[in-house]
């Protein structure tokens, strides 16, 4: 069983930026994916970025170039730096572990809004 925290949600302007962390009760570097993914009431979980054993980093056309993943193996935490936020990044914000043998733990997530 892997517990995962995210933390650094909040209320933020247009054009403004957020720091996400995922604490994981596991080693990170044991995971074969970490990721973040995203979801609206009404809508399907969306991936917005991972970061595969191996170190490839994918992230969706929607934050490419405005998010960047990073982790921390040493503390056992995911970050999700987001600059340039705009109001469609409104959204909770799930911290993903996946294992090598397909399982997946989720964190409780944490809300980010962008608003005037």
């Amino acid at each position: 069983q892997v517990q995962l925290v995210e933390s650094g949600g909040g209320l933020v302007q247009p054009g403004g930026s957020l720091r996400l962390s995922c604490v994981a009760s596991a080693s990170i570097s044991s995971a074969y994916i970490m990721g973040w993914h995203r979801q609206n009431p009404g809508n399907q979980r969306e991936l917005v970025a991972q970061i595969l054993a191996g170190g490839r980093i994918n992230y969706s056309d929607a934050v490419k170039g405005r998010f960047t993943i990073s982790r921390d193996n040493a503390k056992n935490t995911m970050y999700l730096q987001m600059n340039s936020l705009e109001p469609e990044d409104t959204a909770v914000y799930y911290c993903r572990y996946r294992t090598y043998a397909g399982i997946d733990y989720w964190g409780k997530g944490t809300l980010v809004t962008v608003s005037t």
